[in-house]
C-alpha cells in the first residue's frame, strides 16, 4: 500500500570511471534527479552510492598506453567508428569528450579505492564528476599517484583518507572483492542504476538508457512505496 510519507530514494550507481557511457549516464541521472525533485519537493534528496566495477581489471597498475590498448580491445587506434555514437550521445548530455586526448588507458583499481574512501564524506558523487572529466575532458592519467591526489583535493577529500586509499593494500582488496560480488550477481556491463527506497521496493535500469528511464525507474518506486 502507498504511504503518504515523503519516500526517500537510495540510488546505487555500477560504473567505472574510464566508461564514457558512465560519464554519459550520470548526466542522464542528474537530470532525471532534477526533474524528480522538483516533482517531490517534500521529499528528501536520493542518496546515491558509487559501487565499483572494473572493466579492465588485469589491467597493469602503471596502465598502458591507450592507442595499444584500443588496437588490442578494437582492432583500431582511435577506437574506430564505435566512438562516434558515443560523442554523439554524450554531445546530448552537454558532454563534449576528449577522446583523443587521453594517453593513458590505467588501472582503475585506486580511482574505486578512492570512491570508496569518499563514500562516508558525502564527496563520493563530487569525487566521481571529477574522476570522469579529468580523464575524459582533460586527458589526465587516472594511473599516477600525484594526479589522482590532486583530483581528489579538487573534490574535497580529506588527505589522510586518500593517502590510505592509495597506499593501503586493504583498500585494494575491498575494492576488487566489491567488483568480485557484483560479478557473481550477474553484472556484467556498465553503468547500472540500482534504484531503490527505504521501504524495500527496487527497479534496475541497465546501461545509459536515458533520462527518461531513469525517471520512470524513480517515480515507480516511488509509487511502490
Amino acid at each position: 500500500m502507498s504511504s503518504h510519507l515523503p519516500v526517500a530514494l537510495q540510488i546505487d550507481i555500477v560504473s567505472d570511471v574510464v566508461c564514457p557511457w558512465c560519464y554519459i549516464g550520470k548526466r542522464q541521472l542528474d537530470a532525471a534527479i532534477a526533474r524528480w525533485r522538483s516533482e517531490n519537493p517534500r521529499s528528501p534528496a536520493p542518496v546515491l552510492r558509487w559501487r565499483p566495477f572494473q572493466l579492465n581489471p588485469d589491467m597493469p597498475a602503471e596502465g598502458m598506453p591507450r592507442s595499444a590498448y584500443l588496437m588490442q580491445k578494437f582492432g583500431s587506434a582511435d577506437g574506430g567508428s564505435r566512438y562516434d555514437r558515443v560523442r554523439a550521445a554524450a554531445r546530448e548530455v552537454g558532454l563534449d569528450l576528449k577522446l583523443d586526448a587521453i594517453r593513458i588507458q590505467p588501472s582503475t583499481l585506486k580511482p574505486h579505492g578512492l570512491l570508496e574512501i569518499a563514500e562516508d564524506s558525502s564527496r563520493q558523487t563530487a569525487l566521481a564528476e571529477q574522476l570522469f572529466r579529468a580523464y575524459f575532458i582533460d586527458g589526465r592519467d587516472l594511473s599516477d599517484d600525484q594526479t589522482l591526489r590532486r583530483i581528489a583535493a579538487e573534490a574535497g577529500l580529506n588527505e589522510s583518507l586518500v593517502d590510505a586509499a592509495l597506499s593501503a593494500e586493504s583498500v585494494s582488496r575491498l575494492v576488487a572483492a566489491a567488483d568480485a560480488e557484483l560479478r557473481e550477481y550477474g553484472v556484467t556491463g556498465v553503468p547500472l542504476f540500482i534504484v531503490g527506497s527505504d521501504r524495500g521496493e527496487r527497479v534496475v535500469v541497465s546501461g545509459a538508457q536515458g533520462t527518461e528511464a531513469l525517471l520512470q525507474a524513480m517515480q515507480q518506486v516511488q509509487a511502490a512505496s
